[in-house]
């Protein structure tokens, strides 16, 4: 059965799509056929919240879309996981997932605690906020920050990496983390380097997400099951979206009706 993943790079910039194309090509199931693409416009990382902030339309939008596109699945390809839960709340049949969700997921299932290699002290709230909300911060070991914004990572990517096994060594053996997570879609590919150095799971996010949305999407092909619509992913009532002529009001025409 085929299947059809978007994966949206949340920023402006187009400078690691070719790349990430590659890469999620080379671990999808031959069943799955995966788009990549940036939104378009905005800024080219989303490090601070003033620039996720802006993006976050423009991301729930597109995943609304994707669903009229018999997409079966949507992957955000940001580490903080932007606006997921609010994208989960607009599906019906869609299904979605960030990349801290599932690599927090897969990382608890291999191992009794991990470290997250952060590019700098500037994310660690938000994503330790995630931690707290997906139920595991009993599972963190640590985060470790290399002192990299989002677009120096592959600028020299030897020097990437050795900063990576040193602190991920320092997350082994001080921290007792027994698995290692990538905490940004922009170290897509360091993982094998670091996990044949180190000896324990390390895990890339990209694949966390494209491995666990696989995983969703037969769940809800052969099985049925997806989002709860009973509580907190409740979706709003067509009746009000055409009420406060929210189309309209964002250029958003056919999105809803």
């Amino acid at each position: 059965m085929k299947i059809r993943i978007l994966y949206i790079n949340p920023v402006g910039s187009t400078e690691y799509d070719q790349d990430l194309r590659q890469f999620l090509e080379k671990y999808k199931n031959p069943n799955t056929e995966i788009i990549e693409e940036s939104l378009g416009k905005g800024p080219p990382h989303i490090e601070y919240h003033y620039y996720e902030a802006l993006v976050l339309t423009d991301i729930l939008h597109r995943v609304k879309r994707a669903e009229k596109e018999e997409y079966q699945g949507v992957i955000v390809g940001c580490f903080y996981d932007p606006g997921l839960r609010e994208a989960k709340e607009i599906s019906d049949k869609l299904m979605v997932t960030a990349l801290c969700e599932p690599s927090l997921h897969i990382a608890t299932a291999l191992g009794n605690k991990f470290s997250i290699l952060v590019g700098r002290n500037k994310w660690i709230p938000k994503m330790h906020e995630n931690v707290v909300n997906y139920g595991f911060e009993s599972k963190l070991a640590s985060f470790k920050s290399l002192n990299l914004g989002v677009l120096d990572f592959h600028k020299d990517e030897a020097f990437t990496a050795h900063k990576m096994i040193t602190l991920s060594k320092e997350a082994v053996e001080k921290d007792l983390a027994e698995v290692i997570i990538l905490g940004c879609g922009i170290q897509f590919g360091f993982y094998k380097e670091l996990q044949e150095t180190l000896g324990v799971p390390v895990i890339d996010p990209v694949l966390a997400a494209l491995k666990f949305m696989e995983f969703l999407v037969e769940l809800k092909l052969r099985l049925n099951w997806g989002f709860s619509k009973i509580g907190g992913f409740e979706s709003p009532p067509q009746e009000e979206i055409v009420k406060f002529k929210l189309e309209e009001q964002y250029q958003i025409k056919g999105l809803w009706s």
